[in-house]
């Protein structure tokens, strides 16, 4: 994973921590105030946002506890692999975009940054500039060719 997606992760396990844990305790303890639980809608509703919070930050402690971080800045080369920042062309339509390739925690496609296990990624990976390639996606096979390969 890069740095700045662990940075991420740590910043949200901090958030759901100091921030979401007391917010819920404290809607469990005004829903208990307002006596007979069984019935008592915004009590379990309640419990239901502790246990998916607190299933949440168990996620992101084993994430982060088993996380290899990988300083993309040090890396180079002209060949993709993790971290870099890939500028492609389709050749269908000449449309050019820009993928980092990440670690599956932290792909979010709206910014660019696919999962090292996606089908773009994996076809990108060993190639170099100027190399085209085949991607099978759902809505049919695209090809692309490989402007540039940064670390960035």
């Amino acid at each position: 994973m890069t740095a700045a997606g662990y940075a991420a992760l740590g910043e949200e396990l901090r958030r759901r921590q100091q921030e979401e844990r007391p917010r819920i305790i404290q809607q469990i303890a005004e829903a208990r105030a307002h006596g007979d639980l069984s019935e008592n809608a915004e009590y379990h509703a309640a419990k239901e946002s502790q246990s998916l919070n607190e299933g949440r930050i168990a996620e992101l402690e084993d994430k982060l506890s088993r996380a290899e971080v990988i300083d993309v800045s040090k890396l180079s080369g002209n060949t993709v692999k993790f971290g870099a920042t890939v500028t492609v062309v389709d050749e269908d339509t000449e449309e050019e975009k820009a993928y980092q390739i990440v670690g599956e925690s932290e792909a979010d496609v709206k910014k660019g940054r696919v999962s090292l296990t996606s089908p773009i990624a994996r076809a990108l990976i060993g190639k170099k500039a100027g190399d085209s390639v085949e991607v099978k996606t759902p809505g049919g096979a695209k090809s692309y060719e490989i402007l540039k390969v940064a670390f960035v």
